[in-house]
């Protein structure tokens, strides 16, 4: 029988409050604790727990990582959480991203928020722990405790035709990452209903940081300070989507402007309609390198801030320079057959 949940705990866990941490998260629970991975964990629910010294250093952590990187598959029908124990102030979300990012890859999903922090004076937890009216290690605890049940009872909706919304900001006749989706699509249009929105018209205010009342006064409405293309097409359509795919051209090792302005965009939303059963995809295309970048950046925006679920595999990355290349790379054919067949998997009822 496989326990309820799997712990693993890369390196040395010498700090006192991140032992009494997991043990806190394992109570009552049948647990496995694992100090590394020496073979595939199929179909278990897991929480990754990480202790940093002051330099944000952890040498088992990256023999961990080393793993996920060269054992694709490893973690098939998993579903995973991430819990960052921090005795400076630094570090803490960039493990936690790295660490998503490379289990994601090797087949582990992670519900939305799968990021639980903590800085060596647990300064991050202020909020939380005034909105409580608790400690801040008792915050700490509430948010571990949470995590650790969000693992366990992670179930994403499947719909027998899920809505599909494709968010791109490139030109149709020179982009890479737009002349993929187009295969991609070819493949997805008999199980999915598809909306493509561009936002490359230049009219895409980005978020300027409206006082939180204002925010969540606009959100409640489906509304935002800043209307415009957000607010007439894009907020409905995220609303009603099963999946969002995000069109992600490499820029600079950077998603592009009118991207992160949309991405920014979805606080007023989010702050009124959580995103816990939307799952995110993106093709990244890149020119010469650093896909991995900008899928880090995906991981980081969408699903540890906005909170959409991760579906496992959930990019595409590819390297591809001059337009109309990327249609012609080796194998490419077969990888969007994968990709495709990985959404239908993950959102259909039918598959």
């Amino acid at each position: 029988m496989l326990p309820d949940v799997t712990v693993v705990c890369p390196g040395e866990a010498a700090a006192e409050r991140y032992a009494r941490m997991v043990e806190f998260v394992l109570e009552r629970r049948r647990s496995q604790i694992l100090t590394r991975l020496d073979g595939p964990l199929e179909g278990r629910r897991i929480l990754f727990a990480v202790p940093l010294d002051a330099s944000g250093i952890n040498c088992g952590f990256y023999d961990l990582l080393a793993r996920l990187r060269t054992h694709p598959g490893c973690l098939r029908g998993c579903v995973g959480g991430v819990l960052v124990d921090g005795d400076g102030g630094l570090y803490t979300k960039s493990v936690g991203r790295e660490l998503v990012l490379a289990a994601n890859l090797a087949g582990c999903a992670f519900p939305g928020r799968p990021l639980v922090e903590a800085v060596g004076d647990l300064r991050n937890f202020a909020v939380q722990a005034q909105n409580a009216g608790c400690s801040l290690e008792e915050a700490y605890r509430m948010a571990a405790a949470g995590l650790t049940r969000r693992v366990l009872e992670f179930s994403p909706p499947r719909r027998k035709r899920p809505s599909l919304l494709v968010l791109h900001a490139s030109s149709h006749g020179t982009s890479n990452t737009l002349a993929l989706w187009s295969r991609c699509r070819e493949r997805l249009e008999e199980s999915c209903e598809i909306t493509e929105i561009g936002l490359r018209n230049g009219t895409l205010e980005d978020c300027a940081g409206c006082p939180y009342t204002a925010c969540l006064h606009f959100g409640e409405r489906g509304d935002c300070f800043y209307g415009g293309v957000m607010v007439r097409e894009v907020y409905p359509a995220i609303r009603a989507a099963d999946g969002v795919i995000l069109l992600c051209p490499n820029y600079n090792d950077a998603l592009s402007a009118n991207l992160t302005a949309a991405i920014n965009r979805l606080t007023a939303l989010y702050r009124a309609a959580p995103f816990e059963n939307t799952a995110v995809f993106a093709i990244v295309v890149s020119g010469y390198s650093g896909g991995d970048i900008v899928a880090s950046q995906v991981v980081s925006a969408m699903n540890m801030n906005k909170g959409f679920w991760l579906p496992p595999g959930f990019c595409l990355l590819e390297t591809a320079n001059d337009a109309g290349t990327a249609v012609r790379l080796p194998g490419i054919d077969e990888r969007l057959e994968r990709f495709a067949e990985n959404i239908r998997m993950q959102l259909c009822t039918d598959v």
